[in-house]
């Protein structure tokens, strides 16, 4: 198996399979296929978390089902496209060794991954989606590969070392990395400084991969060109930053 990712803006992975090869993938994430690659739909494996961690996946936002690709009868290439400006990035999981990655970055993987929610917090309605903010795990032993948005920027923890980070900035990061959500300090930080409620506190040891751009943030910017439905629809699925302060201008009649 062969993999190599085109491309800079919009990044493509292309994976090339040997006969027999299989990658797995969300359900209709593909994005082109040769035709000796042959699709089968399965229920999710239940994983070190058990049935539970399927179950807490979907409830989430993610799905029972899994795709497998499977080259039959020679070779073949299978595609993944990324869906917003960003990179694509393969890693390389081993027991003991997993990553925590947002919730949408996951794009396929080898055989052999452990898929579940490693993370998930209620952050108030309307933030992430109305879902809370929600990790998944990456555990087992394959090769993934991971979407991040914009630019991604990559720290590598020492042992009691910290960075602190909007909780939409966080792509990525390995497992020994200590996570956790915490109140913006200060009252007024919170509801005038237009950064939003909470903050993430990620402690090495680790590495930990911050991206530029987030799915909130970008529907934010879109939601002026779109109709008034489906602005405010863009809007609740996720603007993190400002909760409280986009309320206050509102009752203060901001535009």
């Amino acid at each position: 198996m062969q993999a190599k990712i085109t491309g800079t803006t919009l990044p493509v992975l292309e994976v090339g399979l040997e006969q027999g090869d299989t990658v797995i993938a969300e359900p209709g994430e593909f994005s082109w296929m040769t035709p000796n690659v042959q699709l089968k739909t399965t229920p999710m494996t239940a994983g070190a978390k058990g049935v539970w961690g399927v179950l807490g996946r979907a409830v989430s936002g993610g799905g029972l089902f899994m795709t497998e690709y499977t080259a039959q009868g020679g070779n073949g290439v299978i595609a993944f496209a990324a869906k917003i400006p960003g990179e694509i990035l393969q890693v390389d999981v081993q027991p003991g060794h997993g990553f925590l990655i947002h919730r949408h970055g996951f794009l396929c993987a080898t055989q052999g991954l452990e898929l579940s929610i490693g993370f998930q917090r209620s952050l108030g309605a309307g933030i992430f989606g109305g879902n809370g903010f929600v990790l998944q795990k990456l555990s087992g032993t394959c090769n993934a590969w991971v979407e991040l948005g914009g630019e991604v920027v990559i720290y590598d923890l020492k042992a009691g070392e910290s960075i602190l980070a909007h909780p939409g900035h966080i792509g990525m990061f390995e497992e020994s990395v200590n996570f956790d959500i915490t109140m913006m300090r200060g009252i007024a930080n919170a509801i005038f400084g237009g950064d939003g409620l909470f903050i993430a506190n990620l402690t090495g040891p680790g590495k930990v991969w911050l991206q530029s751009l987030t799915l909130p943030n970008l529907a934010h910017a879109l939601s002026p060109y779109l109709g008034h439905e489906t602005a405010v629809q863009a809007t609740d699925a996720g603007i993190a930053g400002g909760v409280a302060g986009a309320v206050l201008k509102n009752m203060f009649g901001g535009s």
